[in-house]
């Protein structure tokens, strides 16, 4: 099986899921920590049900545009779809905070980015190099540097996406 995250020890997995969570819920959590292609059967497996119940709820959260399919596997395989968890933190954030707030942590990570930006020389973390240097700590100061840019990244483009929800009532453009 490929990636899944997290991963419950299978005992503790069957006495949660006999806790009163249904079939669907039980696939749906499993879902979500999918990381890559991973077969219906694997995550039927994970979720404490049948391959046909998995496989229905599969398909279900593949038309919902939760899930990505790839029905030409054999067995068919899914993954979770990272733009709808996107969508789903900049919805969060539209909720939880007003426009103004939106507008000024972009402020502050946009100079955060600016900073790693001007101690890298460079305005891509994909392009600075991490092994450039003979000892392991400054390696691993610079592996975590460049982790947290790319992270500042993905937050400004989650704070904007939920500016333009909050903005539209909702919606990406305004209606």
């Amino acid at each position: 099986m490929t990636g899944f995250d997290p991963s419950p020890d299978s005992a503790s997995a069957q006495r949660r899921w006999q806790e009163g969570t249904d079939t669907f819920d039980r696939v749906y959590d499993v879902a979500l920590g999918v990381t890559s292609p991973t077969a219906y059967t694997d995550i039927a497996e994970l979720a404490d049900c049948s391959p046909n119940a998995a496989k229905k709820h599969l398909e279900r959260l593949a038309e919902m545009g939760i899930l990505q399919a790839d029905r030409d596997s054999r067995p068919a395989q899914y993954e979770r779809n990272e733009g709808y968890l996107e969508w789903q933190d900049a919805s969060r954030i539209a909720n939880e905070l007003s426009v103004e707030e939106i507008i000024e942590r972009v402020k502050e990570l946009e100079e955060r980015r600016r900073e790693y930006e001007t101690q890298f020389e460079s305005t891509d973390p994909k392009e600075v190099s991490v092994f450039d240097y003979g000892d392991h700590d400054t390696i691993h100061d610079r592996m975590t540097a460049v982790s947290e840019w790319q992270g500042v990244i993905r937050d400004i483009r989650l704070y904007e996406l939920a500016r333009q929800l909050s903005q539209n009532d909702g919606h990406l453009i305004p209606a």
